[in-house]
């Protein structure tokens, strides 16, 4: 597996020294953590993504939420068509800041096994998200 390149590298641009903010993609769309899975799901049926950014009502980055990890709660036990984002994300989501080089997002990707990583700024803001290919 490999990082994502979606933006070609300047001319000068050292592979070692690249930065998160110079691979990343686009963050896609951003939601609130008070909206319900299945309106989540929605979303990014209509959007043809697999991901989701959630954010708080500060709206600050809480959560990237993949259609694999709604669709599962949907299918849980207990859900109900009642259940917010803010009931499934994650505390302390993994992020990288935009200043991390790709080696460094990368190795942290493949440490938590993550397919997706948002890229986050210093005041909450997600800027935009890396992906592994295989």
């Amino acid at each position: 597996m490999t990082l994502v390149q979606t933006h070609s590298p300047t001319p000068c641009a050292d592979a070692g020294r690249r930065t998160a903010a110079d691979a990343m993609d686009g963050a896609g769309p951003q939601v609130w953590d008070d909206m319900t899975v299945e309106v989540a799901l929605s979303v990014m049926a209509a959007a043809r993504t697999g991901h989701l950014v959630v954010r708080d009502e500060d709206g600050r980055f809480t959560d990237l939420v993949s259609r694999a990890r709604l669709t599962a709660v949907r299918d849980g036990r207990g859900y109900t068509d009642r259940v917010r984002l803010r009931d499934v994300v994650v505390e302390g989501a993994p992020f990288a800041s935009p200043l991390s080089t790709v080696a460094e997002a990368e190795r942290a990707m493949r440490d938590r096994r993550l397919g997706a990583l948002p890229v986050v700024d210093e005041d909450g803001n997600a800027l935009g998200v890396l992906a592994l290919t295989r």
